[in-house]
């Protein structure tokens, strides 16, 4: 039984549940002629709640320590000498998932049965073209131990498998018929269903700290064993960028820094000052028809692809750039620049500050512009000066939110200001970011636990700690300045 069947059997019983439950609630108050504590539904409720959370919770869980235990095992079944020099058990266990996943294929589509799977030898089978046929792709001869420690994978993953739908089947129907043997109109069902759901929204709310702290943790522990293998302080302080596949690279970060922070600057010269303008007119100038048509129109620009924004920078910006700008004035002769990335990128974040800023002007309260008007200011200085000042928090959240984007921009970057490590101020140059460097270095054909691969996580927390500082910096503005105007 797949993870999505088991998912609607378990909704199946909780349903059942809910109106079992409903159902004894009124029958038992009309037998014994009493008042229920709650309304009827929410006894379905407490019946269908115990049979789906601890179910779903044993499911969720199950599904993520199985894996690490099947993984452990497996593994320990690999021997060293199947690991090719200057390779990782890491890669092979690769191998083993691909595999694994590809037997299950040959026995649905390649008709082969269990005991069929279970003799095949990779010294006396082709196990490597019967893969090929049903479209598994594995890029060497596969060893008689590898294939083994697959068949094992592949059998654990299966009874692990079996063993959760049984095992979550029974904690749901058991949990249901506790909670239904529990039904009583004197049961505060309404009580056990608002806990239920606080602790659920409680767990959401858990998510996204739980979500950062695990992308912290990987980027933390993969950084470490980078630094473990090359210099900290090369790479801090060396102005080189140049990694080689063969080793003896130089991995130095100040120049991938310096691209991100130039071309993050231009986009939000271009985009801070125009979306502001836009914002203060949408708010305190359009009439409700000019208003209800631009501000949609404008706010199409942030749900249009990156990939079409590249596009456009590759195709239309970087030509013309290159040929009324660059050339003329003998700055450079290349269509992909700082330039070229940073005005598209700036046209891309112009909704982000825009349409935030909008809205947060128009949240100022009315009574600070009467205030004003009273006091004899024109409409522009209530604007400088008591608008603007007021809606400063959120305007600095809005460009915080903006710059944060232009940082973590990739295809942007790519196509307009090209993949070039340099250290230069001539913004009609070809550059590039951390972002589009933690990409080009963990899809290369480098080992995995390679310096040259292992880069991008220190890149990655590198980034990270520097998005922080900027999130740290702005707080700072905004208390500041909220102290002033609450």
């Amino acid at each position: 039984m797949s993870a999505g069947i088991l998912i609607v059997v378990i909704l199946g019983i909780a349903v059942l549940g809910f109106i079992l439950g409903r159902q004894r609630a009124l029958s038992l108050a009309a037998r014994d002629n009493v008042k229920l504590h709650s309304l009827p539904g929410y006894y379905g409720h407490s019946v269908a709640l115990f049979a789906a959370v601890p179910a779903f919770l044993l499911m969720i869980a199950w599904l993520f320590i199985q894996p690490i235990l099947i993984e452990t095992g497996v593994s320990r079944m690999i021997p060293d000498s199947v690991i090719p020099d200057g390779g990782a058990r890491s890669l092979v266990m690769a191998d083993v998932h691909r595999i694994a996943d590809g037997l299950d294929v040959l026995a649905e589509k390649g008709g082969l049965s269990e005991e069929e799977l279970s003799r095949m030898r990779a010294d006396f089978t082709n196990v490597r073209s019967r893969l090929a046929e049903v479209g598994v792709a594995v890029g060497s001869d596969i060893p008689v131990p590898v294939l083994d420690a697959a068949r094992e994978y592949r059998d654990a993953k299966h009874l692990g498998s079996s063993l959760m739908v049984f095992a979550v089947l029974v904690v749901s129907i058991v949990f249901a018929a506790i909670a239904y043997s529990r039904v009583r109109p004197e049961m505060r069902a309404r009580n056990v269903s608002e806990s239920f759901i606080k602790a659920l929204l409680m767990g959401s709310s858990l998510v996204a700290i739980l979500t950062t702290f695990g992308i912290v943790a990987s980027l933390l522990f993969e950084s470490i064993h980078f630094f473990q293998m090359y210099p900290a302080k090369d790479f801090f302080f060396s102005l080189t960028w140049n990694p080689q596949f063969r080793g003896g690279s130089d991995l130095g970060i100040i120049p991938l820094l310096w691209g991100t922070i130039y071309v993050s600057f231009v986009a939000l010269l271009f985009a801070v000052p125009v979306g502001l303008m836009i914002a203060i007119y949408l708010a305190e100038y359009a009439g409700k028809t000019v208003r209800s048509l631009a501000k949609p129109a404008i706010e199409i620009l942030a749900g249009i692809p990156t990939i079409v924004y590249g596009l456009f920078a590759l195709i239309t910006v970087g030509p013309f750039l290159r040929d009324w700008l660059a050339q003329p004035l003998g700055l450079g002769n290349s269509s992909s620049s700082v330039l070229t990335a940073g005005l598209v990128m700036g046209i891309m974040l112009i909704p982000f500050v825009s349409s935030l800023s909008d809205d947060i002007i128009n949240a100022v309260p009315q009574s600070l512009r009467d205030g004003s008007y009273g006091l004899g200011a024109t409409q522009s200085e209530t604007i400088k000066q008591v608008i603007m000042p007021a809606a400063l928090p959120g305007v600095v959240g809005a460009i915080l939110l903006a710059a944060s984007r232009a940082i973590g921009e990739t295809m942007i970057v790519v196509m307009g200001a090209g993949a070039a490590a340099r250290m230069d101020l001539n913004p009609l140059e070809a550059m590039t970011t951390v972002t589009v460097k933690i990409v080009s270095q963990l899809t290369g054909d480098t080992e995995f636990a390679s310096p040259e691969t292992l880069v991008a996580f220190a890149l990655g927390l590198t980034l990270f700690v520097f998005t922080l500082c900027l999130n740290v910096l702005a707080l700072v503005i905004v208390r500041k300045y909220r102290e002033q105007y609450d």
